[in-house]
């Protein structure tokens, strides 16, 4: 692992005290030791996309109203937050097999035409390159790679969608089976390199 200089930190789970994500996180985020850091938590909630978003999403920059700019106010900053990071630490649950609701939400947010992805004549291309990715998950029944786990994929191919290729997972998976011994596993991963 190499040193960042500007990290942005996602924290999915709704759980402050006691989740293994956020163990997971804090412990990254020491190790790569960044110049600065940005936090994005999102227990602090994030709206869901409406049609007025959409609508104001897909009008021109140039030919938007003061209040699709206002729609698009949040949106914008969370792009800007991403764009100005060099390196993205994303720490979630699994629930119910997938990402939590607040991240899908946080990531309908910045996955932006024009902003963070554009179409080219061979299909979406990602604007976002140069970066690199860590994602750290927690779950306590779901194995991170097998076929009920609807996160970790979701998450590469977003990620790459928006133009982050370089991601590394790193899993506390099935601690309800596993105990204690998954979260140990997992920190001695981000810890040592």
């Amino acid at each position: 692992m190499t040193q960042s200089s500007n990290i942005l930190r996602v924290d999915a789970s709704a759980r402050k005290a006691d989740s293994s994500s956020r163990a997971l996180t804090d412990a990254l985020i020491a190790r790569l030791a960044p110049d600065e850091i940005v936090t994005r938590d999102l227990t602090e909630v994030l709206p869901f996309v409406t049609e007025d978003w959409v609508g104001a999403n897909f009008t021109d920059e140039s030919e938007r109203t003061d209040a699709q700019k206002a729609e698009l106010a949040l949106s914008d900053s969370l792009v800007d937050e991403l764009v100005a990071a060099d390196t993205l630490v994303i720490g979630t649950p699994i629930y119910n097999f997938a990402v939590p609701a607040a991240l899908k939400a946080w990531i309908d947010l910045i996955a932006r035409a024009r902003k963070t992805f554009h179409y080219t004549a061979n299909g979406p291309e990602g604007l976002l390159t140069d970066k690199k990715a860590y994602v750290l998950i927690a779950s306590g029944g779901t194995e991170v790679g097998s076929d009920i786990d609807f996160a970790s994929g979701y998450l590469r191919h977003i990620l790459a969608f928006v133009g982050i290729t370089d991601v590394t997972v790193v899993a506390a998976d099935q601690q309800m089976m596993r105990g204690e011994a998954a979260l140990d596993q997992a920190l001695q991963k981000v810890t040592s390199a």
